[in-house]
């Protein structure tokens, strides 16, 4: 991975597609989990999403994502 490109002392922004943030929140679940796994637990891994929030993405889905990148399961 990107790691292996540039070393493990730099600091890699993960993306999540937002559009994601309009499916279930077992595919947001799933989705977000794929790149908290590729960064396992890293020092200076940013998780974030690629172009912001879509207007049409609900509260709770976003709540969702929250909670799982700051560790809830």
């Amino acid at each position: 991975g990107a790691w292996r490109m540039i070393g493990a002392d730099r600091a890699i922004q993960g993306n999540l597609d937002p559009l994601v943030l309009l499916a279930s929140p077992q595919e947001i679940r799933r989705r977000a989990q794929e790149i908290l796994s590729q960064a396992a637990n890293r020092p200076g891994h940013i998780f974030n999403l690629g172009h912001g929030i879509t207007p049409n993405a609900t509260p709770e889905n976003v709540a969702e994502l929250v909670r799982l990148v700051k560790g809830g399961a």
